[in-house]
């Protein structure tokens, strides 16, 4: 006799992860084995943290930062399939999403190290060409290639991968019924045992409370949102935010509070709403029409507006 919603019991399980921490709420039989499960969700984020951490000298993101240029170096398929989506992203919003920011991140202090003036001069000065065409993938080999100066950061996709591979351990131990989170990058697997969406709140994107904007409710796809009012650096009267224009080499100025995607998986999710932030609302709008991708774009005005 198949299982009802009434032989699940509910579970919460969490830890630490890229300086956050990731969560799970799910619905599975009373005999699962929660201790397995909890140890089998911890290493599947520490292995995307191990690959792709910009804090760890020694990742291989930072291996392939590393490397000469011209000269191929071996990845593991995590981080290549991330390179991948990143690039591919990268071109289909010409150039908005930029994974080869990482000098810029780093010089504004949005790193492990404080904001370096001297740095941040010579990021805003640097000529830059897009990743898309500097870094070359051997997805087959399993290998990638530099052919221009760049430094990788994959702030703008890790995280929401990382959630995607909750989600495959969630599946590989049967369980359908789950809410997967790191930080606002969010993924539904199934129903609500209640027959529902999952119910997903929408911050007000303001710099001082937390208060809701709106409600989601979320079944079998993933959530995410990027915007300027939880990490930023002031400079003098003005507030910055840490997502940064390729075209500038310096955080975004004039974009949206905030944008909130819905994707199929929430590696797409987090890169797209990093795209549309530096897109702004007109052209993030057309870009998402064109994928078949919903967002909602939340501008200044929403900040001190109510629930919508």
């Amino acid at each position: 006799m198949p299982k009802t919603s009434t032989d699940l019991a509910r579970q919460v399980l969490n830890g630490p992860t890229m300086g956050t921490r990731w969560s799970v709420v799910f619905y599975a039989p009373p005999e699962t084995d929660v201790r397995s499960l909890r140890a089998d969700l911890q290493a599947a984020v520490d292995q995307v943290d191990v690959q792709m951490s910009t804090w760890r000298p020694d990742s291989d993101l930072m291996r392939l930062n590393a490397a000469p240029l011209e000269t191929w170096v071996p990845l593991p398929a995590q981080l290549t399939e991330v390179l991948d989506t990143a690039l591919k992203i990268g071109r289909l919003s010409d150039g908005a999403f930029e994974i080869a920011m990482g000098d810029a991140i780093a010089a504004w202090g949005f790193g492990p190290a404080p904001a370096n003036p001297q740095a941040i001069r010579a990021a805003r000065t640097r000529r830059r060409r897009p990743s898309f065409e500097t870094l070359d993938l051997d997805l087959p080999g399993l290998r990638a290639r530099k052919s221009a100066p760049m430094q990788l950061d994959l702030s703008g996709i890790a995280k929401g991968y990382g959630v995607d591979r909750l989600t495959c351990v969630l599946r590989d131990h049967g369980i359908a019924r789950a809410l997967v989170g790191i930080d606002g990058e969010l993924r539904a697997l199934g129903p609500h045992p209640d027959g529902r969406g999952w119910s997903v709140a929408l911050e007000r994107p303001d710099f001082t409370t937390r208060a809701t904007h709106s409600v989601f409710e979320l079944h079998d796809i993933a959530i995410a949102t990027s915007g300027d009012y939880r990490h930023w650096v002031d400079v003098g009267a003005r507030r910055l935010s840490h997502t940064m224009d390729p075209a500038r080499g310096a955080p975004l100025l004039d974009g949206p509070a905030s944008v909130t995607v819905l994707a199929p998986s929430c590696m797409q999710a987090d890169a797209l709403a990093s795209a549309f932030m530096v897109l702004g609302e007109a052209a993030g709008r057309a870009l998402a029409a064109r994928l078949g991708i919903e967002g909602l774009f939340l501008t200044d005005t929403d900040r001190s507006a109510g629930p919508a």
